[in-house]
């Protein structure tokens, strides 16, 4: 007997190198005893004669959603349907796969094994992020990765004071920032030098985009901790936030950008054999020789 009854499917939005995989998803959930919902996602890469649902009914009619993509499908996918607390199950279809981690040829046996009960379930946080003008708050946001400001114009720095529950941090000029959960320490926190923090830690890093001061280093704080940014009136340049890298909302001096933890996490599905670290080491192609 299946852990699952109603099963939703997402995919990479416009990717028809992705139809196999579907079609063999598809014929593979509809042998086993449950129902399938559609995400409006599968009418870009060829399905559009199926019956498709909005994202809204899916996270209302499932009780597990299958994403199959890569790291941003299952980033969009966690965004809109952590409040409804289904557990995520990634395909991996794309490049990295930090988060998505069955293979297509991998599937059969993986959902055989998920369908009864052998899976692990693992709970990211996430962060909310609101941005205010003056009394009024304007616009809003979700991300499992991170929640970026960074400049609105080619090559030119902003300027910004950082504060951690209500103190202050610093004044500083960069190219932006970087806050992060550990689900977001291996995406761009990486690459702007941040520490890759293990899944389960209860923490989140502050990361500067390239500091004109050269002792501006990246910080970690408490998961729970209010992170506030303000543009500085002194700051020449306008700046956008990004969340997930999505949105990309503009900001001007004075705006207030308020990061803190997301009421609800996002539950991911790993194979029972999951290991992070031996996904750091092929992805990150650790203890490999020249």
């Amino acid at each position: 007997m299946s852990t699952f009854e109603h099963i939703g499917v997402i995919v990479k939005n416009g990717d028809p190198r992705i139809h196999d995989t579907v079609s063999a998803l598809l014929l593979d959930l509809r042998n086993r005893a449950v129902t399938v919902h559609l995400d409006q996602s599968l009418g870009t890469v060829g399905f559009a004669d199926a019956q498709l649902l909005p994202r809204n009914a899916l996270g209302e009619q499932c009780d597990l959603v299958i994403v199959v993509g890569g790291d941003g499908t299952l980033l969009d996918a966690a965004r809109s349907l952590a409040h409804f607390g289904i557990p995520l199950l990634g395909v991996n279809v794309g490049r990295l796969g930090f988060l998505v981690d069955i293979y297509p040829e991998d599937m059969p046996a993986q959902l055989d094994a998920v369908f009864s009960g052998q899976y692990q379930i693992e709970y990211r946080n996430m962060l909310h992020g609101r941005i205010s003008r003056g009394d009024v708050e304007f616009a809003a946001g979700v991300a499992l990765n991170d929640v970026v400001i960074h400049s609105d114009e080619a090559i030119r720095m902003i300027e910004f004071d950082t504060r951690i529950d209500g103190q202050l941090v610093n004044h500083q000029r960069a190219d932006g920032i970087i806050v992060s959960t550990p689900t977001g320490s291996t995406a761009y926190a990486l690459s702007g030098g941040g520490p890759i923090l293990q899944p389960g830690i209860e923490a989140v890093s502050l990361v500067p985009i390239c500091p004109h001061t050269l002792s501006s280093r990246p910080i970690v704080v408490n998961a729970d901790s209010e992170i506030t940014l303000l543009l500085s009136a002194q700051s020449r340049t306008n700046a956008r936030v990004a969340f997930d890298g999505h949105l990309n909302i503009k900001i001007q001096a004075d705006d207030v950008v308020t990061i803190s933890p997301y009421a609800h996490r996002m539950q991911l599905i790993h194979p029972k054999n999951h290991d992070y670290y031996a996904i750091l080491r092929k992805k990150l192609r650790w203890s490999e020789q020249p």
